[in-house]
């Protein structure tokens, strides 16, 4: 087990470790998103439908929450940017742990959301809009880090790729091919079953994810995100700290 922790967001990487990190942050966005409607009324994993409402309140003169949508798109992309940043750092160093940094950071800000609860903001606005961004970032920085390390191929908060990379390998699982294929140009339509069951999962995933956060949250408040800032600085702290021993050896 922990073996398997360390080898997550190791820097060597196998189709098997993507995988699973990405089960594991399909499962946290889940929660996550499910927890931030729980404490403050509104899903923040989801880029299409935050923009969607900029347009509607820009349309309706609701000029504070056309901001909040603002703030929220500005924060997801400076997650997805600080991502990046520190991908792009720590392969320039030849760092084991430059998948672990964002994690890291991502265990911290969900350690930071666990802890908002306790922090005096004044109003119940000025909490939420802290909230909408600290979740939109989160949210910006892991989804960038599943993207960078499978090289796109994989993401963990936009459900709606997922379900509609199922809805095509299942429309290939059920075409019939027929008389018709043998005189065609092209090949037989053949679904990518693989494909098909690691979509499936994730979306599982995504939902079991919801559920579980959904619970966790309204018994327990926004310190329920303690339990999910635990396994993502489980997998983080063994790259990190071969990267310490290396340096202190170098």
């Amino acid at each position: 087990m922990k073996r398997h922790f360390q080898s997550l967001a190791h820097r060597d990487r196998t189709e098997t470790t993507d995988r699973h990190l990405a089960f594991y942050l399909t499962f946290i966005a889940g929660a996550a998103n499910a927890g931030g409607f729980m404490a403050i009324g509104q899903y923040t994993s989801h880029m299409s439908g935050i923009v969607s409402s900029m347009a509607d309140n820009l349309v309706l003169g609701e000029v504070k929450l056309l901001l909040v949508g603002m703030l929220a798109l500005g924060f997801f992309l400076s997650g997805a940017g600080c991502s990046a940043i520190l991908i792009n750092w720590g392969r320039r160093r030849d760092l084991r742990s430059v998948y672990a940094l964002p994690l890291a950071v991502e265990a911290w800000l969900m350690g930071l959301f666990a802890l908002s609860g306790s922090i005096g903001f004044g109003s119940k606005a000025a909490a939420t809009v802290f909230i909408v961004a600290l979740l939109c970032f989160i949210m910006g920085l892991q989804n960038a880090i599943i993207t960078k390390l499978s090289g796109a191929r994989i993401r963990t908060t936009h459900v709606t790729g997922l379900v509609t990379d199922t809805g095509i390998e299942l429309g290939k699982l059920f075409y019939w091919n027929g008389h018709s294929a043998r005189h065609s140009a092209y090949p037989p339509v053949k679904a990518d079953l693989e494909k098909l069951w690691l979509l499936s999962r994730m979306v599982g995933l995504f939902f079991g994810g919801g559920v579980i956060g959904a619970l966790l949250f309204q018994r327990l408040g926004v310190p329920a995100a303690a339990f999910l800032a635990l396994p993502l600085a489980v997998a983080s702290f063994g790259p990190l700290l071969e990267d310490y021993h290396q340096r202190r050896r170098g």
